[in-house]
């Protein structure tokens, strides 16, 4: 799920912090920040971050477990506008923006 915050006026990575994710990589122009709802780290919300100008453009999924390698590769993840990632978007426009 695609969500734009419009012209932000702090670092986003602060925002997001903020929000209670943590930084884990640089993909290039990406950011990328988790969220762990459980201690085992899963199921977790997943942010890629970027920036457009000004705008905060934040992809969202929710990885139910870790991937599945092997013969069949498999990402088990949630990326509808419904249940637990339309809560966590309204959370995050409210704390955000």
């Amino acid at each position: 799920m695609r969500i734009q915050i419009p012209k932000i006026r702090e670092n986003a990575a602060n925002l997001l912090r903020r929000a209670g994710y943590a930084f884990q990589r640089n993909d290039g122009d990406k950011m990328s920040f988790v969220r762990p709802l459980a201690r085992a780290g899963y199921p977790r919300f997943h942010i890629y971050s970027e920036m457009a100008g000004p705008d905060l453009i934040i992809n969202i999924h929710l990885d139910q477990k870790k991937e599945t390698y092997g013969d069949d590769t498999r990402h088990h993840g949630e990326y509808e506008d419904e249940g637990a990632l339309k809560i966590e978007v309204e959370r995050i426009r409210r704390i955000i923006g």
